[in-house]
């Protein structure tokens, strides 16, 4: 139901018509908010990001000039800082057989030793000293072949 009922009143819920009220000292209240003193807030907040980002520079600037360059003393070298072996492929110093394959393609491994098992197969194994021992597969199966085979019964 809106606008005047049917016995003239107004609804309770409109706002009514307070355009013919005119008060030529209530134009302007101090409660209203200040653009100057918004304005002057962020003028004043934009210079001091400013300063306190030019400080900071020249804070890192003056850090960087007094950095060493030269490691202390119980530094570790290059080589100490390696995870022990095994090591990840594609880490630094991985290598397989003494070959470094730090900066080569993950097949590269394979290859490697695939090489080594090929050699094992054709030549026989190797030990820790570097002596071969036994025989290669190929000469062990002819030797099986010319004793006989054992069969069950």
């Amino acid at each position: 139901m809106t606008g005047n009922g049917s016995n003239g009143k107004q609804h309770v819920t409109e706002t009514p018509d307070v355009s013919h009220i005119k008060n030529v000292h209530v134009t302007y209240e101090h409660s209203d908010v200040s653009v100057g003193g918004i304005l002057k807030f962020i003028i004043g907040l934009l210079v001091m990001g400013v300063a306190v980002y030019l400080l900071m520079w020249g804070m890192f600037r003056a850090l960087d000039t007094q950095e060493n360059p030269n490691p202390g003393p119980m530094a570790l070298t290059e080589k100490e800082r390696l995870p022990p072996e095994p090591r990840l492929q594609s880490a630094p110093g991985y290598s397989v057989e003494g070959q470094n394959l730090e900066l080569k393609a993950p097949e590269a491994e394979l290859k490697v030793v695939q090489e080594k098992w090929k050699d094992v197969l054709e030549k026989g194994p190797i030990d820790e000293k570097g002596q071969r021992y036994g025989m290669p597969i190929e000469e062990a199966k002819k030797k099986i072949v010319e004793q006989g085979l054992p069969v069950r019964k």
